[in-house]
C-alpha cells in the first residue's frame, strides 16, 4: 500500500469516528451529574406534635457521586445533614426533621457529646451538592425552622459504681450501678462495649419513673450471673448511656468499667471412693469445746477413718456428734467463705450468729440439719480451714475476705452437741448441706449423706466413744 492511499484511510476513519460521536450527542446529549433535586417543603417545626415536622429530600444522581446537603443560616453558620458520602447513581428521597450533625453554640457546656441536634430557628438556605472528580453540581433553595423544641436531652448525672465489678456472687461488688439523670423526656439506654465492640446492655431498675421520663434512672447489672449466665471476660469496658428525644436529638456520655474474677461459682460436696460421703461419728463433749460470740472454745480435730452410710450412729445424750465431709470448687472464679473455721463445735441450740458468724451475702458454708434443728442448717462452718484459703484484703470495705481458689478441694469438719432427746423422731435422720447465703444452695447439694442419728439417755448402756478423736487441750 503506497502512503496516499494509507492517508486517504487514515482520514477516512477519523472522519467515521466524529460523525459517530456526532451523532452519539444528538441523540443521548449528556445528562447531569444532579437532577430533580430539591426540598418538598419550605416551612417546618419539629417538635414533634405531628404536624409539619418533617420534609422530604429528594435528588436523583446520574453517576456515582459524593453528596452534601447542608443548611446555612443569615451569618454564614453551615449544619450539614450529609457531608461528602459517596452514592452510586439513581433516585433518592431522605426525610429531614431539621436535625443535623452534633454542635454545640458558643458559650454551652453540655456534658457529653452531643451526636445529633436541632438546628436553632430560623431562616436557611439548603444546598445539595454532588460532585463527580472535576465535576460539581448544587441545587439550592430555602427553608424555615420555627417551632422547633431545640431542649436537649441533657444527661446531668452520670456515676458509675464500683469502678471495679466482679460479678462472681461473692457478695462483694457483684453488681454494677449506673446512676443517671434525664433533663428532658428521652429514650435512654445503657451498655458496655468490649475492645471487639461486643456490646453487653444493663437493665433498667423499677423505681415508680416510667423509662424515658425526665428525673433520675438507675441501671443496675450483675453479669448474667444470677440467671445462671458467664459473665462478659474481665478485662476493661467502655459504659455508654445514650438519650434520645423525639426530635431526633441525641447525647452520649461515657466512662469507664473494669471487670476482674468474673465467673459463675460452682462448688459441690464430693462423693467418697469408699465410705459415706458424709463421715459422721461421735466423741465425749468437754467444757473446753464450749464456743460463744464472746468466748473461743477449743477445736475438735479433724477425724480419721472412714464410715459407712448404712449403719446408724448411737450416741449418748450431751456428747458430740462429728462429721468431716470434702468440698470441690470446680468453677472458674474463687469463692468466699466465713467462719466459724473447721472444728468448731455448737451447743445443740446455738446457731453460727450466736457464735459471732452473721449470714452473710455471696460467702459459702457447709451446714448440718437435723429433723429436730430449730431452723434451717442452723449450724455452719467455712468451707475450708484457714490456711488453706486465700486471703483478699478489699479497701473499699476495709475488710479482709477468703477464698477458695478454682480446682482446689478442702475438708471441713465440726460437731454438734446433741443435747435434746424428742422421742418422737428419735431416731432422727441428720445430713450436710452447701450454702451460697442469700443466693440458694445449689441442685444436689441440699441433702448430702443423710444417716440416722440416735441418742440415747446418759443413764442407759453407754455407748463406746471412738478413739479416732484426741481430748481437747
Amino acid at each position: 500500500m503506497n502512503t496516499p492511499k494509507l492517508f486517504t484511510l487514515v482520514a477516512a476513519l477519523i472522519a467515521l469516528i466524529v460523525v459517530g460521536v456526532a451523532g452519539y450527542l444528538i441523540l443521548q446529549p449528556p445528562v447531569a451529574l444532579l437532577s430533580d433535586a430539591g426540598f418538598d417543603k419550605t416551612l417546618i417545626s419539629p417538635n414533634a406534635d405531628g404536624v409539619d415536622d418533617l420534609t422530604t429530600i429528594r435528588y436523583s444522581l446520574a453517576r456515582p457521586a459524593r453528596i452534601s446537603i447542608y443548611l446555612e443560616n443569615e451569618a454564614g453558620d453551615r449544619y450539614y445533614f450529609r457531608q461528602d458520602e459517596r452514592r452510586s447513581s439513581g433516585d433518592y428521597t431522605v426525610l429531614f426533621s431539621g436535625v443535623v450533625g452534633g454542635y454545640t453554640l458558643p458559650g454551652e457546656q453540655i456534658p457529653g457529646t452531643i451526636e445529633r441536634r436541632l438546628i436553632p430557628n430560623g431562616r436557611y438556605t439548603w444546598t445539595i451538592e454532588a460532585v463527580e472528580d472535576d465535576d460539581t453540581k448544587q441545587t439550592t433553595g430555602s427553608l424555615e425552622i420555627a417551632n422547633a423544641d431545640i431542649a436537649l436531652p441533657v444527661i446531668s448525672t452520670f456515676e458509675i459504681s464500683p469502678g471495679t465489678f466482679t460479678p462472681n456472687q461473692d457478695g462483694i461488688h457483684d453488681r454494677v450501678n449506673v446512676n443517671i439523670y434525664l433533663d428532658k423526656p428521652a429514650r435512654l439506654s445503657v451498655y458496655l462495649e468490649d475492645s471487639e465492640g461486643q456490646l453487653y446492655y444493663l437493665p433498667e431498675r423499677e423505681e415508680g419513673r416510667e423509662p424515658g421520663d425526665a428525673g433520675n434512672h438507675e441501671f443496675d447489672y450483675d453479669g448474667g450471673v444470677d440467671q445462671g449466665m458467664e459473665p462478659p471476660p474481665d478485662g476493661p469496658y467502655r459504659v455508654y448511656a445514650v438519650a434520645q428525644d423525639d426530635e431526633g436529638q441525641r447525647i452520649v456520655r461515657e466512662g469507664e468499667l473494669a471487670i476482674q474474677d468474673g465467673g459463675l461459682p460452682q462448688m459441690e460436696i464430693v462423693p467418697q471412693t469408699t465410705g459415706s460421703t458424709v463421715f459422721f461419728d461421735h466423741i465425749p463433749y468437754h467444757e473446753n469445746y464450749y464456743t460463744t460470740a464472746e468466748i473461743e472454745g477449743a477445736l475438735i480435730p479433724k477425724p480419721g477413718g472412714i464410715a459407712s452410710d448404712l449403719n446408724t450412729v448411737t450416741l449418748v445424750q450431751g456428747n458430740l456428734l462429728v462429721f468431716k465431709l470434702t468440698v470441690n470448687n470446680y468453677g472458674n472464679t474463687p469463692v468466699r467463705t466465713a467462719g466459724p473455721f473447721p472444728g468448731t463445735v455448737y451447743q445443740f441450740d446455738q446457731v453460727a450468729s450466736t457464735l459471732g458468724a452473721y449470714e452473710e451475702s455471696g460467702a459459702w458454708r457447709v451446714g448440718i440439719k437435723c429433723e429436730t434443728s430449730l431452723s434451717d442448717f442452723p449450724w455452719r462452718w467455712a468451707i475450708a480451714p484457714l490456711d488453706d484459703l486465700t486471703p483478699v484484703y478489699d479497701e473499699a470495705t476495709d475488710r479482709t475476705y477468703y477464698y477458695l481458689q478454682p480446682g482446689q478441694r478442702a475438708e471441713v469438719w465440726g460437731a454438734i452437741r446433741m443435747t435434746e432427746i424428742i422421742n418422737a423422731a428419735n431416731p432422727q435422720d441428720c445430713w450436710a448441706g452447701l450454702i451460697h447465703e442469700d443466693v440458694g444452695i445449689p441442685a444436689f447439694q441440699s441433702q448430702v449423706g443423710r444417716r440416722e442419728i440416735e441418742l440415747v439417755p446418759a443413764t442407759n448402756a453407754m455407748i463406746p466413744a471412738t478413739d479416732t478423736l484426741a481430748e481437747p487441750d
